[in-house]
């Protein structure tokens, strides 16, 4: 018995260091796991950001062609209403989806502002659908959704701890000098 008693502390060391070990790895894994996690939907959330960025996008550029077809807009590749409507069609049946996986990942302040966005393409499209012209209410149309558009890439990039970007406002370059 005596023997027993003189291994006993030898024995509740190696117990006690198996639980710790037990417990730092577990401890470890748990947070590894979380860590993945956190990371896979921080990666389905930026593709599911992007992917309502180019579905709003193609109804952007489409309203400006048909804009250009009624004199409102410069773009070089006018497009008439008719000829259009397919292709509107098409970018909002593509929006839908894009816009429920929004709702359904992206965070409170990305979607109000991804709202903000499409409700002023959805005007932008009402304002062509009655093929109005006038080039100025057009221009302060389009100035609202760059910066609708600006609203929302932030919001993604705070949501995505990411770092500012480009606001995406060109500049067009000025043309050429004539050799006098």
């Amino acid at each position: 018995m005596s023997a027993f008693i003189q291994q006993l502390p030898a024995l509740i060391g190696v117990v006690v260091g198996a639980l710790g070990s037990y417990l730092a790895i577990t401890r470890g894994d748990q947070a590894r796991f979380r860590r993945e996690q956190e990371a896979r939907w921080e990666e389905r959330r930026l593709e599911t950001y992007a992917e309502y960025a180019r579905s709003l996008k193609k109804s952007v550029t489409l309203t400006y062609r048909i804009a250009a077809h009624l004199g409102n807009d410069p773009h070089p590749h006018p497009l008439s209403p008719e000829e259009a409507a397919p292709h509107l069609a098409a970018a909002n049946d593509g929006r839908d989806p894009a816009g429920e996986a929004l709702l359904m990942l992206g965070t409170r302040d990305v979607v109000d502002r991804a709202r903000v966005w499409v409700v002023t393409v959805l005007e932008m499209e009402q304002f062509l659908r009655e093929r109005t012209h006038d080039p100025e209410a057009w221009s302060v149309l389009l100035e609202k959704q760059r910066t609708a558009r600006e609203g929302y890439y932030a919001a993604v990039r705070r949501d995505l701890a990411l770092p500012p970007g480009h606001s995406g406002q060109w500049q067009p370059a000025p043309p050429p000098r004539s050799p006098s």
